[in-house]
């Protein structure tokens, strides 16, 4: 490596730099995920009681702002008398643990499918496409719900159903970017060396590809944190008494008109968790766009 490119990639990473730190959406994005990511990291810590412990003579307990309320509960308590500030702490930790869980999964498949197809060509690509179109065909919610009914309601079996459904974006993305790159030079001096395909795939394509799938797992995570709750809340996800917020919204539905803060308190928890990711997921993409100032 020469002084000059030397010198070009210290001077692509300060503007990089410069970028990220001038993104409104990464700052506010990254603050909110990293308070998220900290709740869910000391949730038993931070957790005033047991989230699955049962009282039922506290049950329905009003969160701190009503005159009734008992501050040994501070956001109250579910029908069944289970703390909801606890639930709320532990609920973190399904939300994130599904979401990178399935998305990187997601992606090793989609990555690994699109980067063949891409470098390939011919019949591979051929058939890879038609696999990327027949999953494209498919409802992802509908083959969700036929599958997890099928297979038994779990958070196990919900994880990797999605991750078997949401691979195609990455395929996709990834699968057009190796197109663009199989006939650069360095992937031609690595063939001349007697570079393996899987090599030239692993170690020359796949390291340019980062910034992409960084953008595309960022946007994936809120889409797969979504489809957790929206399952969750049908009882096809998690199961009683998994402090899930989807399936905390289902629990609370019943109470909706006398006890409306138990769906609002975890459906502004879900809300603030998604608004952080697709903000982060923005700004990063903004950043690492080429054609940024």
């Amino acid at each position: 490596m020469t002084m000059l490119d030397l010198d070009g990639r210290l001077l692509q990473r300060r503007r990089l730099w410069r970028r990220i730190n001038a993104s409104v959406g990464i700052r506010l994005g990254g603050v909110l995920l990293a308070l998220i990511f900290f709740i869910a990291l000391f949730a038993p810590l931070l957790s005033p009681h047991d989230p699955i412990a049962q009282d039922l003579t506290r049950r329905l307990l009003p969160p701190f702002w009503h005159a009734s309320a008992d501050l040994a509960h501070p956001l109250g308590t579910d029908h069944l008398g289970r703390d909801y500030l606890a639930r709320l702490l532990h609920g973190s930790q399904v939300s994130l643990g599904i979401g990178i869980g399935v998305t990187l999964l997601a992606g090793a498949i989609g990555t690994m499918l699109g980067l063949m197809a891409g470098y390939f060509g011919g019949r591979v690509d051929m058939l890879i496409s038609f696999v990327i179109t027949t999953r494209l065909s498919l409802p992802i919610v509908l083959v969700a719900l036929a599958a997890v009914a099928l297979g038994g309601a779990s958070l196990r079996t919900l994880a990797i159903v999605l991750s078997l459904l949401l691979w195609d974006r990455f395929a996709v993305v990834v699968r057009s970017a190796t197109q663009g790159l199989r006939n650069r030079e360095f992937v031609q001096a690595a063939v001349s060396f007697g570079a393996s395909h899987l090599r030239i795939m692993l170690c020359s394509l796949l390291p340019n590809l980062r910034n992409i799938l960084i953008v595309v797992a960022t946007l994936e995570v809120a889409n797969v944190i979504l489809l957790e709750a929206a399952l969750s809340f049908l009882g096809l996800g998690a199961r009683p008494p998994t402090p899930s917020w989807g399936l905390m919204i289902a629990e609370g539905r019943e109470h909706i008109l006398f006890d409306p803060w138990l769906i609002a308190l975890p459906g502004a928890a879900l809300c603030l968790l998604i608004l952080a990711v697709n903000l982060l997921g923005d700004g990063v993409r903004d950043a690492l766009d080429a054609k940024a100032s």
